[in-house]
């Protein structure tokens, strides 16, 4: 019997994270591919979730478009770190993560033949939301050494059937953040050609050193286009809670929240109270945030350093990218395929999140959001087994 799957989704049929997930049990192997936080997030917000259980305002169906409090708090947060203006009734929607609330956008803004453009590498569920609107993806690779948005090669992507431009920064998985002039470039492209522009920003508080994020609806003439999605699993600590929400025009996250509340409808009650009072933390939390990430990026990225890799230095996320052919590997594939079994640790190849496998070859991704102790005993292991 053939598969009853639609054609279009048996590309997305099986995914690398899944891989190298299932490869990683297997072999006992610490999972550096998937990115997620070994430790929980504030204590303050679990305490709110579980008293929001206890009194019993979080076990029944929330609004269908998020908590009146959470959109709120999204609408204030917006203001307070970028200086936008978001209407909370009508201008936000919350969702089951970042996740559904970005394929929920593209099912709401793709039809069938319409192109989406966006950089490559890029995560996995892109590529599957936008097969599942029936549109088109075209990548435009990410170039040279530093894996930097080429906005020539942009702007040659565009075509009369171009219909959404899909931005990622602090940008999973290369760990790059673009520069106010990338910025200025994409969205004077995204204004000329008349441009939808969703953009990921899921790190958008995991940024290190001087390489401050910007959203790029703070440019001029980009609000107005823009949907801007966020995360409260990346942002807090806590990604198994999966709350995520849009903000943006009033009449794009309309034609948002159509698709969104078919989907899971609503979900997360208790948590999207304790995501409102997370917004809401005081500047040195998410300070202190970056700082411990910081840490531990230095900590893998000189180990692996050390240990004869290619490093891109992370300049956001939870990742940092790594060049595997010094090691004598001729592409990424390999590598992850072949490490778990030599040295007992997990990885992500780029190519696996390219059209162009040649595109990411020789790259692959690391996880750093990991305690301390677990990203030394990962080196050790790789020490060990790269001898």
């Amino acid at each position: 019997m053939t598969s009853p799957l639609v054609p279009r989704m048996v590309e997305h049929s099986t995914s690398i994270f899944a891989e190298m997930s299932t490869l990683a049990v297997q072999v006992g192997a610490i999972n550096l591919g998937q990115g997620f936080p070994d430790t929980d997030g504030p204590q303050e917000l679990k305490d709110i979730a579980i008293a929001a259980i206890q009194d019993g305002r979080g076990n029944q169906y929330p609004p269908p478009h998020g908590l009146p409090m959470l959109r709120e708090a999204i609408s204030a947060h917006q203001e307070r770190f970028y200086g936008l203006q978001v209407d909370a009734g009508a201008g936000v929607v919350v969702g089951t993560g970042a996740s559904e609330v970005l394929q929920s956008t593209l099912l709401a803004l793709i039809d069938e033949g319409d192109e989406v453009v966006m950089f490559e590498p890029w995560f996995d569920i892109y590529s599957a939301g936008i097969s599942l609107a029936r549109g088109v993806r075209v990548g435009v690779p990410l170039s040279g050494p530093d894996l930097r948005p080429d906005l020539d090669r942009l702007r040659a992507a565009i075509t009369p059937r171009t219909k959404v431009l899909l931005i990622n920064s602090p940008h999973n998985p290369t760990g790059i953040v673009f520069t106010r002039h990338e910025l200025d470039g994409i969205a004077a492209i995204a204004i000329e050609h008349d441009l939808i522009v969703i953009s990921d920003e899921a790190y958008e508080h995991l940024w290190f050193a001087d390489h401050h994020h910007v959203p790029i609806a703070t440019l001029p003439g980009m609000f107005e286009r823009t949907i801007t999605i966020g995360s409260g699993g990346k942002s807090f600590s806590f990604t198994g809670w999966k709350v995520g929400w849009a903000s943006g025009p009033t009449d794009l996250i309309a034609a948002v929240r159509v698709v969104r509340q078919h989907l899971s409808y609503v979900s997360g009650g208790p948590f999207q109270y304790a995501m409102a009072a997370g917004l809401g933390l005081p500047d040195q939390y998410f300070a202190q945030f970056r700082a411990d990430l910081s840490a531990k990026r230095d900590l893998l990225a000189g180990g692996l350093a050390e240990l004869g890799f290619g490093v891109l230095m992370s300049e956001g996320t939870y990742f940092l990218t790594t060049d595997v052919r010094p090691l004598g590997y001729a592409d990424g594939l390999e590598f992850c395929r072949d490490i778990p079994h030599r040295a007992g640790v997990v990885a992500i190849p780029h190519q696996a999140l390219c059209d162009d496998p040649e595109i990411g070859a020789p790259y692959v991704r690391w996880a750093f959001c990991k305690r301390p102790s677990v990203l030394e005993e990962a080196l050790e292991r790789l020490a060990r087994g790269l001898a």
